[in-house]
């Protein structure tokens, strides 16, 4: 797997996410649901962080929120420096290309297309030119150890090697904050492992990672692990 280029330390005092007293709540009168209840979050260019809780703690909901996916009903969000919580769905659709990078539990590539098809696609609405999505698209693919499945469709590549195309396509438009959302839980042990070594090796390049996950051994390889209960941290 190829080496990837440290950040400058300096990067390392910024924050990249910062939720202020935010709240999410779901349905009208008496039906309410309060999802998220006064969160105060930060997460620091650089760390990677493990959000953890029980079905239903908020996790999921705090994931959405920073994955520009959803929302807060009150309070601040600030991504990068940027204040998104009350920003439009166009200005959230470009930050999400722009700033984000999702790996989802289901890998959600398109079966027609390549590997390196599927990586090329977000720079596509990026804006870059053909030759430049290619060769940014095979950098990534080879970062994740899969050089030589370049030309492979989704059908021809078991689930860890699909998982890794999918972190490449979340890598490649070199997002500030790189989200994942239960990565592991269609994998086998075995793969599980190798998926996890590709984060650590993306957060010794200095990529700032927050994984959701209710695995143990998923939280235990993050830097920070930080816990909900019924929409609040617990514990950080």
């Amino acid at each position: 797997m190829t080496t990837l280029t440290p950040v400058p330390e300096a990067i390392a005092t910024q924050t990249t996410v910062s939720l202020e007293a935010v709240t999410k709540s779901y349905g009208m009168g008496d039906m309410v649901v309060h999802a998220l209840a006064g969160v105060n979050l930060q997460v620091k260019a650089g760390e990677y962080c493990a959000i953890m809780g029980a079905s239903g703690s908020g996790k999921s909901t705090a994931m959405n929120v920073i994955g520009c996916l959803d929302r807060p009903t009150s309070g601040r969000y600030f991504l990068d420096g940027q204040d998104v919580a009350t920003m439009d769905d166009d200005s959230l659709a470009h930050i999400r290309n722009r700033k984000l990078g999702f790996v989802f539990q289901q890998f959600h590539l398109l079966p027609q297309l390549t590997a390196v098809e599927n990586v090329m696609l977000p720079m596509l609405y990026a804006g870059l030119d053909k030759q430049e999505r290619r060769d940014r698209a095979i950098d990534a693919l080879t970062k994740v150890g899969l050089a030589d499945r370049l030309n492979n469709r989704p059908n021809q590549l078991s689930g860890g090697q699909q998982q890794r195309v999918a972190i490449a396509r979340a890598i490649v438009n070199r997002p500030v904050l790189l989200l994942a959302d239960e990565p592991t839980g269609a994998l086998d042990s075995q793969t599980t492992q190798e998926v996890l070594n590709i984060f650590d090796d993306l957060h010794r390049s200095g990529m700032t990672i927050v994984v959701v996950t209710h695995e143990d051994e998923v939280g235990a390889r993050a830097q920070r692990v930080i816990w909900f209960r019924d929409g609040k941290v617990m514990a950080s």
